[in-house]
């Protein structure tokens, strides 16, 4: 359907609906990080507080709505053992409310594939009445070459009709690429492994960075802790406000909350007095 420019002259826009800071509902999305992060648990975390949880990430209110997450990756085992680890950290009412609002079903050794008519029917059957939904991870939906723009474009126009059919939005996970890894580039557009096409078709992409050595070291955290933190922000965001990056430790069960950290002060270099050289020093 043509837009109506007269009345997108005269008439104010309706009020944009985000479904995750940055992202406008009914969209497609990316978390991005390497492996072993924690984009899973975070994925489950926010899964659960649009279903009806607490701000555990500590991202701000979220519009409450029923929510699916589709694992593909990871045995039910894994994912019971992940639940219970955020269970601890929700009132029983919570409890009701989040498993009213929150469906999962994991997909390990069904080789789902998007460009499959029968699964994306299912898919688009699933999303229908929800408000969002995480595929976990990307490599994992389709059988297609990950370095060809042309399928993977393809793949990214499918989730796409699913959201703009549905409403429902869609956020994948998916892995860094090892370059950026290396280079403690995590936090980079560029760091989604593949083709470009998976970070430049989508309107909104965040990500998941372990801390560095570096960060350890300018936030005054020991080597033996360092793999308990990490940073989440937003690398691509078409709409809304700058979203200030912030660090987040693991808990019990890999549970991720906000991290209370303090840079350290770094002291100026000490400065050295010039000798004064006189006549007899040449």
């Amino acid at each position: 359907m043509a837009l109506d420019l007269l009345m997108a002259f005269q008439q104010r826009p309706p009020e944009i609906d985000y479904v995750l800071p940055n992202m406008v509902a009914g969209t497609v999305g990316a978390i991005v990080s390497p492996g072993g992060a924690g984009k899973s648990m975070f994925a489950l975390q926010l899964a659960a507080q649009i279903a009806g949880g607490p701000d555990l990430l500590g991202l701000g209110e979220l519009t409450k709505g029923p929510t699916v997450f589709l694992p593909a990756e990871d045995p039910p085992v894994a994912i019971y053992h992940r639940l219970h680890a955020l269970g601890a950290m929700l009132t029983r009412d919570q409890h009701h409310r989040v498993a009213a609002g929150l469906l999962i079903e994991p997909l390990i050794g069904r080789c789902p594939d998007i460009m499959s008519m029968a699964w994306f029917d299912g898919i688009k059957q699933v999303a229908e009445g929800k408000r969002l939904m995480f595929l976990d991870t990307l490599r994992r939906f389709h059988i297609e070459d990950e370095n060809a723009s042309g399928p993977m474009a393809q793949v990214i126009g499918r989730m796409e009709t699913i959201a703009a059919e549905t409403g429902c939005s869609i956020v994948f996970l998916h892995h860094s690429n090892k370059g950026a890894v290396s280079m403690g580039a995590g936090d980079q557009q560029q760091a989604s492994r593949g083709s470009s096409v998976l970070v430049d078709n989508i309107r909104w992409q965040a990500y998941l960075s372990s801390m560095t050595l570096a960060e350890s070291e300018q936030w005054g955290v020991c080597e033996a802790r360092r793999g308990f933190f990490v940073r989440f922000g937003i690398s691509k965001a078409n709409y809304g406000a700058p979203f200030p990056e912030r660090w987040l430790r693991r808990h019990e069960g890999g549970v991720l909350k906000p991290a209370v950290l303090e840079r350290k002060i770094q002291k100026p270099p000490v400065k050295l007095k010039a000798a004064a050289w006189g006549d007899d020093d040449w």
